[in-house]
């Protein structure tokens, strides 16, 4: 018998109501023996919840019953929408815990119970953890559609597709005889296979706006030593995150800060000035401001009234870096200079402006924002959202291209790709083969999830 599992699945006590779930198998024996009745199903009862070792009343409470498989865990489910003090819910847990075969949950069980039962497939638990980790509005939304099917949705169309091709090739190779098999099946199947090709490269390449989303877009202040840097991120912040003085070099580590900008998430990376130094420790701020600059998404290029701009030799931005990720010049300090040197070339975005007076800030967020939108707007398209779904992706596309391409091969080689490529997509929605996957992604759940 498969134990029946409990936990405060609302937030932390104390708090106005504290939600306690129960799932499995004794569920209806203890809501019985707490409220002296199982409610209607799916219907709403107020009632006295009493110990049933003493007869003591716990708590007076919201009790509503789910039977399975009609629940969120395909088991038979029960909350209990207690008072949140902590008493209250120290108490409900122990009593809980005493029924025989009933014990603590684990971070993410009642969520992994309902993927074992096929309630939800891996694509939609993924999104159920990022809507609980959801910071701003677009990443509600994209988690929302994720959570509610239409990612895994997509993939296990994919799927059926290429069953179903895998399927004429057999009918074509086992039954070429038969009259009512077309002599041109495979011929068709192979079409077939560079469209859906063309699909999935298509969906893989939209989806970096996806993953983006979901991690955040990542912009990274560079420049001299005392470039105004630290001034302009905690302005941009709205608060006191860097250290700032007159003096030079200040900023030896990567300070990161987290944005919503018009719903849309953004790492605001403040970092080590660049130029020489013999300094072991400026040395390695130097070297990590680098590196972060080759993550970017978005270079902010500090520059100040007479300081050294992006393409000086000495201390300026590595050439290759300018030319690997999007550069723009921000003119600091402006309050002190009016009207700053363009750039000749016209490529490089400019916005002057000043942490101390406030002036060009709100076109600089303005241009954030609208940089954001561009570079991260999703629409209504579903979209792979983590590293796990490129991966099976990859790996489909090349069981599809190595198909298309073995035309000198036999037709049953072929059709063993096209295998390997179904059983790619199923494991994104853990059709196929993910037993050591699911640890990995049941891990980061919260307790009562």
């Amino acid at each position: 018998m498969a134990e029946t599992i409990y936990a405060l699945s609302s937030g932390a006590v104390p708090s106005g109501v504290a939600v306690i779930r129960v799932s499995g198998e004794k569920t209806a024996k203890i809501v019985k023996a707490l409220c002296g009745r199982v409610p209607p199903v799916r219907s709403t009862i107020l009632s006295k919840l009493v110990d049933p070792q003493t007869g003591e009343i716990l708590d007076e409470a919201l009790v509503i019953y789910f039977q399975g498989p009609r629940s969120f865990t395909g088991e038979d489910v029960v909350e209990f929408h207690c008072h949140g003090g902590r008493a209250v819910v120290s108490r409900m847990l122990a009593v809980l815990g005493t029924f025989d075969n009933c014990r603590p949950a684990e971070p993410g069980e009642f969520t992994r119970r309902a993927f074992d039962r096929g309630r939800m497939d891996l694509t939609e638990v993924e999104g159920l953890a990022d809507l609980i980790a959801a910071e701003t509005e677009s990443q509600r939304k994209q988690a929302i559609r994720q959570m509610g099917g239409a990612l895994g949705k997509l993939y296990e169309d994919w799927r059926k597709r290429l069953i179903h091709m895998r399927a004429m090739i057999e009918a074509d190779f086992d039954f070429a005889d038969e009259e009512d098999v077309p002599g041109s099946v495979a011929d068709e199947v192979w079409q077939e296979t560079a469209v859906l090709h063309s699909e999935i490269s298509d969906h893989l390449e939209r989806s970096r706006s996806g993953e983006r989303l979901r991690s955040g877009l990542q912009v990274v202040l560079m420049g001299a030593p005392n470039a105004g840097k630290s001034s302009l991120l905690n302005a941009i912040a709205g608060r006191d995150v860097a250290i700032v003085t007159e003096e030079a070099g200040t900023t030896r580590d990567v300070i990161e800060v987290h944005l919503d900008l018009g719903g849309y998430p953004v790492t605001l990376v403040d970092t080590a000035g660049l130029r020489r130094t013999d300094g072991v420790v400026e040395k390695e701020g130097i070297r990590r401001a680098e590196a972060k600059g080759r993550e970017a998404d978005l270079i902010l290029w500090a520059v100040e009234p007479g300081g050294v701009d992006l393409e000086d030799t000495a201390s300026g931005l590595p050439e290759d870096l300018r030319q690997e990720v999007p550069v723009w010049r921000i003119h600091t300090k402006g309050d002190l200079e009016t009207h700053p040197k363009q750039d000749s070339s016209g490529t490089i975005k400019e916005i002057a402006c000043s942490s101390k007076s406030d002036e060009g800030m709100s076109a600089l967020f303005g241009a954030l924002t609208h940089f954001a939108e561009e570079t991260i707007s999703i629409g209504e398209v579903p979209l792979a959202t983590r590293e796990r779904h490129r991966h099976y992706l990859k790996d489909c596309l090349a069981g599809l291209r190595t198909a298309i391409e073995s035309e000198h091969l036999p037709t049953e080689l072929r059709a063993e790709d096209l295998r390997r490529a179904a059983d790619a997509l199923g494991r994104i929605t853990g059709r196929i083969d993910v037993e050591d996957l699911l640890d990995v992604i049941f891990r980061d759940f919260c307790i009562g999830k």
